[in-house]
């Protein structure tokens, strides 16, 4: 279901009924309307000329314009980053090619200057070279559509293969994590990834080489920053009993780890990155764990004790939440789920509220809505919900269709 190595899902049908789309259509339709939801697609995408598999959570600027990556697509089909206008219109803003990477799954951030800046999670080197199609980038796109590489991975001490996207400082300075890389003892010579610095001149500073335990190994999601100067992150293995941990790290590299996950009820394999509340409480999903072992909500306080909030059963609330939640002012999280909930088993948007009480508020067919959403959701003021799904959508696109963005207006 998941693979280890990689940590992406493997992409298998959605467990759809022969002769049952249209039913599993009318259903989601349905159990929309019962919750008070409306569901739009705002862009199927095509792979024809535009991008193609969006992985990850979007960026939304002041205009109500996303802009985003996909691990397919482009001129090239090695990926794209796309801009997406409110009215469903798709620009693709750059076409990656192999030298500046290839497949990114990061998220994007902006600089004031209006620069963008993500991570790819392979490309840089030629082919044949380390991670067989290069262990990955660092990169800036200016508003003129000019791409930068500003770092590229090598795999070995400084880290390789990142799938997470940045943060800035005010200096301008980039801090991100990588899958592998690091310590080379670790992980069968793969390396456990690491925390990096790296300033815009393209010099990158390891601040700090995981080990598995008891750091962690494996750090997925972006890194949160801290009141008070370092940043928060998660590991996806690792730790005590080698399920992930949550970890603090100061800006001289110096780590914390302030929780680590135990496996079966407790839940196995955090998704970053992790979201922190004004009381110091930490909020995330686990892929695994829970009393079906399909996932968790959790809640961790500022003491280190934790509260499972909801353990996920498959159907109807979802099966195997692969990224980590969006909380709201009234502290209510959101998240998705890649498998579950209608009889076609494609994913979910939940909500599960301060007390515990989760709430599907759609189930996925797999068809023209999407299908195994995998990146977090954004909240925008009004209330609305946005995603991505990397499958579904468009049914002339291979492999079912080259994934949606969609709006849930509450």
């Amino acid at each position: 279901m998941i693979n280890s190595k990689s940590k992406t899902p493997v992409r298998t049908p959605c467990m759809a009924l022969a002769g049952s789309v249209w039913l599993a259509i009318l259903f989601c339709l349905t159990f929309s309307t019962a919750q008070a939801q409306t569901f739009t697609v705002i862009r199927a995408f095509t792979n024809k000329g535009d991008a193609a598999y969006p992985y990850r959570a979007l960026l939304l600027d002041q205009n109500g314009v996303f802009y985003g990556t996909t691990t397919g697509g482009g001129s090239y089909d090695y990926g794209a980053v796309f801009q997406l206008n409110p009215d469903g219109k798709d620009k693709v803003l750059h076409s990656f090619w192999g030298l500046d990477g290839i497949s990114p799954y990061s998220t994007l951030i902006r600089d004031k200057y209006g620069n963008f800046y993500g991570t790819t999670y392979d490309g840089g080197t030629a082919e044949g070279g380390a991670c067989f199609h290069g262990c990955g980038t660092v990169f800036k796109l200016e508003p003129s559509g000019k791409l930068v590489v500003l770092y590229v991975f090598t795999g070995g001490s400084d880290g390789g293969q990142p799938q997470a996207g940045l943060v800035m400082d005010i200096s301008g300075n980039l801090y991100g994590t990588t899958t592998i890389g690091g310590d080379l003892n670790c992980r069968y010579g793969w390396g456990c990834g690491v925390v990096f610095k790296l300033g815009l001149d393209g010099h990158e500073t390891v601040l700090h080489a995981f080990s598995g335990q008891p750091d962690g190994w494996y750090p997925t999601g972006e890194l949160v920053p801290a009141k008070k100067g370092g940043f928060y992150g998660v590991t996806w293995f690792g730790g005590d009993a080698d399920y992930g941990t949550i970890y603090k790290i100061t800006s001289t590299g110096k780590v914390t780890v302030l929780y680590s996950f135990q496996g079966l009820s407790t839940g196995e394999y955090p998704n970053g990155p992790i979201v922190r509340d004004s009381r110091g409480n930490f909020y995330g999903t686990t892929t695994n764990g829970g009393t079906q072992n399909y996932g968790t909500v959790f809640k961790i306080d500022s003491h280190g004790n934790e509260t499972v909030l909801h353990s996920f059963t498959g159907a109807p609330d979802g099966y195997a939440p692969y990224a980590s939640v969006t909380l709201d002012n009234q502290g209510n999280l959101y998240g998705v789920t890649i498998w579950g909930g209608s009889s076609t088993g494609c994913g979910t948007i939940f909500k599960v509220d301060g007390s515990g009480n989760e709430t599907v508020l759609y189930s996925f067919a797999g068809t023209t809505d999407g299908s195994e959403p995998q990146g977090r959701l954004i909240l925008d003021t009004a209330g609305n919900l946005y995603g991505t799904a990397p499958g579904g959508g468009d049914p002339s696109c291979r492999y079912g269709g080259c994934g949606t963005v969609f709006k849930l207006a509450p």
